[in-house]
């Protein structure tokens, strides 16, 4: 891997690096992917699409501390992990509990009339970018407390720390944000389609299947 990176282009290979690393971080299927992909269940893409931003950006951050801090990164993770569980399970717990009141509860005028095409809104009724910039804060938080991503990235810091400095760091990290926003956007998307396509009682069913699937890896979390 070092060979690699003292080649002819040393950013490109950085870069690419970073791109597989993003990949490997953001397609395991995990609460937040369901979560996500919730989110445009329920709220649709441009919501959802703050909140895949917010884990990309997340995801970018450990990235960064994975190539600058390295190994310390991991014996820290390592030495508060049991810590990390709880907190990440209450989060994910909070979460869930808030996404299943959401979905049982009737819905009132505004909720009735955000499922209708935006067109036939005004722009008053549509308060999305206040709502992207909530949900992108809200998956920020989620996904700084989930031990799995931090342990992922404590692996990649041990792997490739080493063998990038200077801006081979900053491609690596772009790369992870670049791979990472693609696959959470494409979740985002896959989550408003289904919108789309599905009627009230199949949207309430799959968001209610979705948040279930989150309490219990909330439950497998806090017991290691």
């Amino acid at each position: 891997m070092s060979a690699s990176l003292a080649g002819m282009h040393p950013l490109a290979d950085a870069l690419a690096l970073g791109l597989l690393a993003g990949l490997a971080l953001a397609l395991p299927v995990g609460p937040v992917a369901l979560l996500v992909v919730s989110a445009g269940l329920t709220r649709g893409f441009r919501v959802a699409a703050g909140a895949a931003l917010g884990v990309a950006a997340v995801d970018a951050a450990y990235a960064g501390l994975a190539v600058t801090v390295g190994g310390r990164l991991a014996a820290a993770l390592d030495g508060h992990l049991p810590l990390v569980r709880t907190a990440a399970a209450l989060a994910l717990l909070g979460v869930a509990a808030h996404g299943l009141r959401r979905t049982l509860a009737t819905p009132s005028a505004a909720e009735r009339a955000a499922v209708l095409p935006a067109t036939v809104l005004p722009a008053t009724a549509r308060p999305e970018l206040a709502q992207s910039a909530r949900a992108f804060g809200r998956f920020v938080a989620l996904t700084a407390v989930n031990p799995l991503t931090a342990l992922a990235v404590a692996s990649i810091a041990v792997a490739l720390g080493p063998h990038l400095a200077g801006p081979a760091r900053f491609a690596f990290v772009l790369g992870v944000a670049a791979a990472s926003a693609a696959w959470q956007l494409v979740l985002a998307a896959a989550g408003s389609v289904l919108r789309a396509r599905l009627g009230p009682r199949a949207r309430t069913a799959v968001s209610l299947a979705g948040h279930a699937c989150v309490v219990v890896l909330a439950a497998v979390i806090a017991l290691g």
